[in-house]
């Protein structure tokens, strides 16, 4: 199954903060996975983890049980999926900040994304979530413990404080507080290795990196999701990450969620590229330096923001980022090995907007939100905010207060039942513009 590819590890990300697929979906979705070629899962959680004790209020109200996180498990090792959870403790905790009871653990009282270094509080929570998480994953080899994107570190009053006296930077401020994290995990959970988004050590001075205990704790996954990476800066950034003391190093590429935070289709054609230029730096670099590739796939930008693509709307984008990985290219004999997998005559990797969009699981939902996107959105659009009788009788304000001239009826709701009758499959969505309902 691993044909030439340099990466020994391939994990298809799950993405839970937007959308969760049901337990039943996934058990649908994973012998796709692994016929295509992936044999991991990094599973974030986020507040889809069924928390209990003192953590309980971390939980949605839809989140998983701790059956159906067993069952997830259970369908991913029948399809020889490895699952690595993910468990944000620096940045991207909103899921956690938001909380009343828990804004004081903030970086910045205002803003609920990072989580405050300094105070030992912060470090028992999060050292009780992965407890938690890591209970429900026994075995586990990795766990990614997040740290990407900490925003305002440093900002705070606490390290405000703590940056005024020498020699202390807000780059020793990140590696001490991930080296506490990492350390808590190897104390506790010794046979499993943590992992890290690069990003916030980037631009660390590889001295000040080889000088920490960090490259003994942790492996970092390098993330970068653009179709034009710099494959040349990429090789230099891992070779400053082995000369630092890392001994393995990850890859983080995008099949889907890295276009928009409000993209609806997925660009088959940008994530090839993505791909096409990973398996560049894999060439680069020496064969013992990549441990795997993470292909992730966002539902959301952050914890607040709104979905972008759907799990099922990215699997044609996922199959076809995986069997590149696989085959080194997208020549013609894998294009036709995708349109194999999805049930498809002619996928078009140059055009999101195919409307083909095949038989594999999920595939009616891929469907559904391309006929949405391409003709329904316009149409609606078109009545909603150029109509003058829409515009000016039937604003949100009316809507909102179902209220309305009585007169105007008669010339919106003939436009409102065209769109019934064109629009089958949409007529959820549309039934807000009949006007039978509303307060004459």
């Amino acid at each position: 199954m691993s044909g030439c590819s340099p990466f020994k590890m391939r994990l298809v990300h799950l993405d839970l903060k937007g959308a969760p697929p049901r337990v039943c979906y996934l058990s649908e979705i994973f012998p796709l996975f692994h016929a295509l070629g992936a044999n991991g899962l990094l599973i974030e959680y986020e507040d889809m983890f069924p928390y209990e004790g003192h953590l309980r209020l971390l939980r949605a109200k839809h989140a998983y049980s701790p059956s159906e996180i067993k069952e997830i498990l259970h369908q991913a090792t029948l399809n020889e999926l490895e699952v690595i959870p993910l468990v944000q403790t620096f940045g991207h905790m909103e899921f956690v900040l938001k909380h009343e009871a828990l804004a004081h653990l903030r970086e910045v009282a205002l803003f609920p994304n990072t989580l405050n270094p300094h105070k030992a509080e912060s470090l028992a929570l999060v050292g009780a979530m992965i407890d938690q998480v890591m209970a429900l994953h026994p075995g586990a080899r990795w766990l990614h413990i997040g740290c990407d994107e900490v925003y305002y570190l440093g900002e705070g009053e606490d390290s405000r404080q703590w940056l005024q006296q020498e020699p202390n930077t807000r780059a020793e401020l990140c590696l001490s507080y991930m080296e506490a994290v990492a350390s808590h995990v190897q104390a506790q959970h010794p046979t499993t290795t943590p992992l890290v988004w690069d990003d916030m050590l980037r631009d660390i001075p590889e001295d000040q990196l080889s000088a920490s205990r960090v490259p003994q704790l942790v492996e970092p996954v390098l993330w970068d999701y653009g179709a034009d990476l710099d494959v040349h800066s990429k090789a230099l950034l891992m070779e400053k990450y082995r000369k630092s003391g890392f001994s393995w190093l990850w890859a983080a590429s995008a099949f889907k969620g890295a276009t928009g935070a409000s993209q609806a289709l997925t660009p088959i054609e940008h994530h090839l590229r993505n791909h096409m230029q990973w398996l560049q730096v894999a060439g680069s670099v020496p064969a013992d330096t990549l441990q795997g590739i993470v292909l992730t796939g966002w539902q959301r930008y952050d914890h607040f923001s709104v979905l972008c693509e759907l799990l099922p709307v990215g699997i044609p984008s996922l199959a076809v980022c995986l069997q590149v990985l696989l085959h080194g290219g997208f020549a013609e004999n894998v294009k036709a090995r995708v349109e194999n997998f999805l049930g498809t005559s002619s996928l078009e990797a140059t055009d999101f907007r195919s409307e083909r969009a095949g038989s594999f699981p999920g595939s009616d939902v891929l469907n559904l939100v391309t006929q949405v996107s391409l003709h329904l959105c316009s149409s609606v659009d078109a009545l909603l905010e150029r109509d003058r009788y829409v515009t000016g009788w039937f604003s949100p304000y009316h809507r909102r207060r179902k209220f309305i001239h009585p007169v105007m009826i008669q010339h919106i709701q003939p436009q409102a039942h065209r769109f019934m009758h064109q629009e089958k499959p949409f007529q959820p969505v549309v039934k807000c513009l009949l006007v039978s309902e509303v307060k004459l």
